[in-house]
């Protein structure tokens, strides 16, 4: 049986959990712009963290959900994506809108990636 690996970990959810050689991340937000571009390049700022923390890279990403909180800002965030990812490496990727847990949250981006 494969171990599960958690990092970050407090009461409610761990930013990281690694299961053999897949790697989940937690929802990421950017909370220190008030444009959904701003807040995209944060929370994309974060995956490559943690991303780096679990042994993975954007190289390896598998599957991405992107939750955004109105759809008018698709645009404008998949300008900051496109930008982001590399090319040849694009994950599976859904992404829709949502009602995101703070009212000036704009984007949450949920990350699974393979390691090694």
């Amino acid at each position: 049986m494969q171990t599960i690996e958690r990092q970050q970990t407090n009461p409610r959810m761990s930013q990281i959990v690694i299961h053999g050689n897949t790697v989940y991340l937690a929802g990421q937000v950017g909370e220190r712009h008030h444009d959904v571009a701003g807040q995209t390049r944060d929370a994309l700022a974060r995956v490559d963290a943690l991303l780096e923390q679990a042994g993975s890279s954007r190289e390896q990403l598998l599957q991405t959900t992107i939750w955004l909180a109105d759809m008018a800002d698709f645009a404008a965030m998949n300008a900051v994506w496109d930008a982001w990812v590399p090319a040849g490496h694009a994950p599976a990727r859904a992404c829709g809108e949502a009602k995101l847990a703070d009212k000036a949250l704009l984007v949450e981006v949920i990350v699974c990636a393979a390691r090694g």
